[in-house]
């Protein structure tokens, strides 16, 4: 198919701005920026600890996680010029991986703040090296509201453009309060006040499945019950009413499942504006004042990591200007170094203006990049009008 009918030279290229990297120091290196107090634990653990993740284990692999000259040469030859990053190797203290790990323990707060504070400085200098092309995301935990509050003003400070990435509390964690508790408000109001976009990324706040040969696959089936708990909790208990300046993004997850999540919550939100569902009654207060819907376009953008057609066919029902993609660089799963054909196969048919604001201008919008600086990196690297929109 030919792109003639659009108003748009066909050699014209898209600015590709990803709304889902990840990058991570290794562990020497998370030395240097760990509060020296701690170096002497950290040692101890690093003794012992082993990982098994083998993308941070082969050098290969895991170098793309920091060295720069790498990064930007397969994502260029890919035809990224820009990257919104994720936290992705495992910083001191942590159990596993850092999306996976949960909150921590009451007995394992000290440290665990004190690597994710080690974490957040390295991200400071990732970031400096290439400011016009990332916007790092910055870790708090919501343990303690103090500290979380700190942190969010320090990431803020600190000009981390990519805000924060949300802790995802699992089920089963009594010792930490959820997302909707009222208690978390002074926090939301901050990041609202900070203009701090707030992040939750897919996989993240599963329950303990136990030690089973079936453990892996339950979690894997759940991971999207999960990953949407976030969205639905901050909606629900009225946290979107309450900071509605608030910038809530969640990230690798797609798109095609809003419009029935939210048709859902409207459904049932509207009943309880009507004051009964089912056999359950409500009082005024309890109503919230607004459509899951209307929350949604006034504070929730999705990052969709190498969306497919349904996703891209539900822009219109999400709303254009809250759909970012993302390539998931480097992990196995992401779309390097197909992006392109990747592109091809969702986006040929979609018409250039909706492209564009969905492979870079509204990542730019949110997270401050300034896409006349991205141009010359564009005009070299980025794909042509009429290569996107060749169908596969």
């Amino acid at each position: 198919m030919h792109v003639s009918f659009l108003d748009v030279p066909d050699d014209d290229r898209y600015t590709l701005i990803s709304a889902d990297c990840h990058a991570g120091a290794s562990h020497a290196t998370y030395r240097e920026y760990l509060d020296p107090a701690y170096r002497d634990d950290f040692d101890a653990w690093r003794d012992r600890y082993r990982n098994p993740f083998k993308d941070l284990k082969d050098n290969d692999l895991r170098i793309r996680n920091w060295d720069d000259d790498l990064r930007w040469e397969q994502q260029e030859s890919d035809g990224t010029v820009a990257e919104v990053v994720f936290p992705n190797t495992v910083p001191p203290f942590f159990p596993s991986f850092v999306l996976f790990a949960g909150p921590p323990k009451p007995e394992e707060y000290e440290h665990r703040l004190a690597g994710i504070r080690a974490h957040n400085r390295w991200a400071v200098d990732f970031q400096a090296a290439h400011p016009d092309r990332r916007a790092v995301i910055g870790q708090v935990f919501l343990n303690d509201l103090d500290d979380a509050i700190e942190d969010a003003v320090w990431i803020k400070g600190h000009g981390l453009k990519g805000g924060i990435l949300l802790p995802n509390i699992p089920p089963n964690t009594p010792w930490m309060k959820p997302l909707y508790h009222p208690d978390l408000d002074p926090f939301w109001k901050v990041c609202e006040e900070l203009e701090l976009p707030v992040n939750a990324h897919s996989g993240t706040g599963s329950p303990d499945y136990g030690d089973f040969p079936f453990s892996g696959l339950l979690q894997a089936l759940e991971i999207p019950f999960y990953s949407q708990r976030p969205l639905v909790q901050l909606m629900v208990s009225g946290v979107f009413e309450r900071f509605p300046g608030l910038r809530f993004v969640i990230t690798e997850l797609g798109a095609k499942w809003v419009p029935e999540v939210l048709s859902m919550l409207d459904l049932f939100m509207g009943a309880v504006r009507q004051g009964q569902l089912g056999e359950f009654r409500y009082t005024e207060d309890q109503a919230p004042q607004k459509t899951a819907t209307e929350y949604f376009h006034q504070s929730c953008w999705v990052g969709v990591s190498m969306p497919s057609p349904a996703d891209v066919a539900v822009r219109d029902a999400i709303g254009v200007g809250r759909f970012m993609w993302g390539s998931d660089y480097p992990h196995d799963e992401g779309s390097y170094p197909n992006t392109l054909k990747a592109l091809r196969r969702a986006f040929h048919d979609v018409d250039v203006a909706d492209t564009r604001a969905m492979l870079g201008e509204n990542a730019a919008k949110l997270y401050g990049f300034d896409l006349a600086k991205l141009a010359p990196l564009a005009k070299k690297h980025g794909p042509t009008v009429a290569e996107v929109h060749r169908p596969r």
